[in-house]
């Protein structure tokens, strides 16, 4: 029961203190797991944030979800959707209530102004931190695939899906030579 009120509080205190979505909690996501409560190894955290990001849904409820699951099943990934969820939910209701009377205040503009470039980081650091252990010819096909996707405005999907058939391909033929 107390590891179950340790992943509420954990990710309460990512989604009360995160602003710019689900990439931006990311880096507080694997700060907190890895480095704080050590209940993942990198390795595994970068495994749950492969397959989030393959699932259907915001990164981050996907991450909470299974970081959730992998240390206390169903009732872990509820406590963990429920703590990122639940700030999220309130800070919207509190300002849906009082949006007509605040969209065109100056300080409200400049408040949100002055964050973009906290969250351009917070976007970037994760990226960052993920490609720590790739070699040069990854990053590449990185760097490669997120231009053709921003160019020509195609789905990412379709290079997930052609990145799971090469690495299915890849091992396959790997097994057969050993």
């Amino acid at each position: 029961m107390r590891l179950l009120v340790e992943i509420f509080w954990t990710f309460l205190k990512i989604g009360a203190f995160t602003f710019g979505g689900g990439y931006a909690m990311i880096p507080l996501i694997q700060h907190e797991v890895i480095n704080h409560r050590r209940w993942l190894r990198e390795g595994e955290f970068v495994e749950l944030l492969t397959i989030a990001q393959t699932a259907p849904g915001p990164i981050a409820l996907n991450t909470a979800v299974f970081v959730g699951y992998k240390l206390r099943g169903y009732r872990g990934a509820l406590m963990a959707v429920l703590g990122v969820v639940v700030p999220s939910f309130m800070i919207i209701l509190v300002v849906a209530m009082f949006f007509a009377d605040i969209r065109d205040n100056v300080w409200v503009d400049a408040a949100f102004k002055g964050m973009r470039p906290a969250v351009v980081a917070l976007i970037v650091a994760p990226i960052v931190g993920l490609a720590r252990g790739m070699n040069m010819w990854l990053m590449a096909v990185a760097a490669a695939t997120a231009l053709v996707v921003w160019y020509y405005g195609l789905s990412p999907v379709w290079f997930l899906m052609a990145g799971a058939l090469g690495g299915v391909l890849w091992v396959a033929k790997r097994g057969k030579e050993a």
